[in-house]
């Protein structure tokens, strides 16, 4: 079977196209330009270093989100940002695994640590359904990508919008523009799923996507924070290795990618212990 990364790279990419031409997106050429360069100068420099096989797959898909989502005045930023997202991967690693997702680490990072970068959701509004369904689709045809970490997120969000509108005896209308945001579907389609930073289990996972919704929902409504998925997903990241040595379960590998093609080995099975048998059979492996 193909790469399913390949048909992620199709949807992020035509998400571009339709920001430049088509749904006023304000994506600068060049800053689109200097964050797909860097970020795959980043990943042939740290390949090189680590002696690892260079993947471009990687980090197109970052860069394409950081194009997407972040914005600044000066090109710098967006070079920057792309080198925190690709270098996370090789720096920010127990047991061979990375455990924060690279665009989330590197939009979270930039958001502290100055104003001169932001996040841009409005930008998608609440209309634009080509590519809210393109989003949308990409969750679908990652048939080896942690859909049931999508599907968690998602279920638990709108029932906290909703559950929220019915508690304060809003119209319906609230939380259902709420959820017509492109931005929140690449957080789940794209972010909060990266099945390499995600806890092996599937217990765990679905757990986790959870407590991210828990958690985003707390900053959004009680602390009024407009990044709230970003800052929930990078709080609650690091915790992902602890996870995995308390629920082990099998370590995900792109279907069809090869040992040489990564850069980090193809397959890691859990270790046939006691405790690994019982985080499979949670697992419902």
């Amino acid at each position: 079977m193909h790469d399913a990364r390949h048909a992620q790279i199709a949807v992020l990419a035509s998400l571009v196209a339709l920001g430049l031409l088509a749904l006023d997106f304000q994506i600068s050429p060049a800053a689109a330009g200097v964050t797909l360069a860097a970020a795959l100068a980043t990943q042939l420099v740290a390949a090189r270093l680590t002696r690892a096989a260079f993947d471009a797959r990687s980090a197109l898909i970052s860069g394409l989100s950081l194009v997407l989502l972040l914005r600044s005045d000066a090109l710098g930023w967006h070079a920057l940002a792309a080198l925190l997202a690709i270098g996370s991967k090789f720096v920010l690693r127990v047991r061979g695994k990375h455990f924060m997702n690279p665009t989330n680490f590197a939009l979270v990072a930039l958001l502290l640590a100055t104003d001169r970068v932001w996040i841009s959701p409005g930008q998608w509004g609440s209309g634009p359904l080509l590519a809210a369904a393109l989003v949308a689709g990409a969750c679908w045809v990652l048939p080896r990508a942690r859909g049931d970490v999508t599907l968690a997120f998602l279920g638990a969000w709108c029932a906290l919008l909703f559950g929220r509108a019915l508690w304060l005896g809003d119209p319906l209308a609230i939380p259902l523009h709420q959820l017509e945001s492109g931005a929140l579907l690449l957080f789940a389609g794209f972010m909060i799923s990266d099945p390499r930073s995600l806890p092996d289990a599937r217990a765990a996972r679905i757990a986790f996507a959870l407590a991210v919704a828990a958690l985003a929902y707390a900053l959004r409504f009680r602390l009024f924070e407009p990044n709230a998925l970003l800052f929930a997903l990078a709080a609650l990241s690091p915790a992902t290795p602890l996870i995995d040595h308390l629920l082990p379960g099998t370590r995900f590998a792109w279907r069809g990618a090869g040992r040489a093609a990564s850069e980090e080995p193809h397959v890691e099975a859990p270790l046939p212990s006691r405790s690994g048998r019982v985080g499979a059979a949670l697992a419902g492996r």
